[in-house]
């Protein structure tokens, strides 16, 4: 096999997987580890891959913080097709907890109710896109304002929570790693979901494809300790089968839908 053969190789495997370990390369196309490792060295410095700890990656996992303004203008099809999804799941006289982010506002922008509904949120963009729904009753979080998002994070965000038993928290990610788990680029927020998780029966995360192999700089949890999955149809095969293997729940919104 010559070396852009082995090229095209590495990078249909990672087309595949999304990620793949330097000695699951060594084997599969039957050469040393040195090989492989200079192959990568190579496609790294061509833009085509990023590598981390002994493996390689289609995309720089590691996220950085953007304004939900800008967060709002990526993947609108996806997002709207998964807001909905995550909408119709919501029954009349439900207490659910919205986080933070642009997942979860289209998500309040689709949700509907016939009788009233409770709404926790952390998110000032909820809670005003909400707000216009008199069957909506809406608890605004108070705290740190997190320019950025227009959110609230720390203590007193916290321990309003303690007061509270709620069915759902409806969840956004920056990134999904089957390694590492759910994360965002902030301390306090992370922090602040964990603290959600434990008021809320069950967590459903939004979440379209792009955010699975990233990594933000603050982990939430666990993939294992989520309940529901809900993203588009280009989630990469090597996630989709990794989330049902673990027994979580996984929906693909159809954008076409939209």
């Amino acid at each position: 096999m010559t070396k852009n053969e082995r090229h095209s190789a590495i990078m249909n495997l990672l087309m595949k997987n999304g990620s793949i370990a330097v000695t699951e390369l060594s084997d599969a196309l039957k050469v040393s580890s040195v090989t492989i490792r200079k192959d990568l060295t190579e496609l790294e410095k061509q833009k085509k891959l990023y590598r981390n700890h002994g493996k390689a990656m289609l995309i720089d996992p590691y996220m950085s913080n953007r304004s939900v303004n800008e967060k709002e203008k990526l993947f609108i099809n996806e997002k709207q097709a998964i807001a909905r999804l995550g909408a119709s799941i919501v029954n009349d006289k439900e207490s659910i907890i919205i986080a933070s982010g642009s997942s979860v506002t289209a998500l309040a922008r689709e949700l509907v109710t016939k009788d009233l509904l409770t709404v926790i949120s952390a998110s000032m963009t909820v809670s005003e896109i909400l707000c216009q729904n008199d069957k909506f009753d809406i608890i605004q979080l108070g705290g740190f304002l997190r320019h950025s998002s227009l959110t609230v994070v720390g203590k007193y965000a916290e321990m309003c929570l303690a007061d509270f038993a709620c069915s759902k928290l409806f969840l956004g990610v920056d990134g999904i790693d089957i390694d590492f788990g759910l994360t965002t680029t902030n301390l306090m927020e992370a922090q602040l979901n964990r603290v959600m998780m434990n008021a809320a029966a069950k967590t459903i995360v939004l979440a379209d494809s792009s955010k699975f192999g990233k990594r933000g700089f603050s982990r939430i949890c666990g993939i294992e300790d989520v309940d529901h999955i809900i993203t588009d149809r280009n989630i990469p095969d090597a996630y989709a089968k990794h989330i049902t293997d673990m027994g979580i729940r996984l929906t693909i919104a159809d954008v076409d839908s939209i």
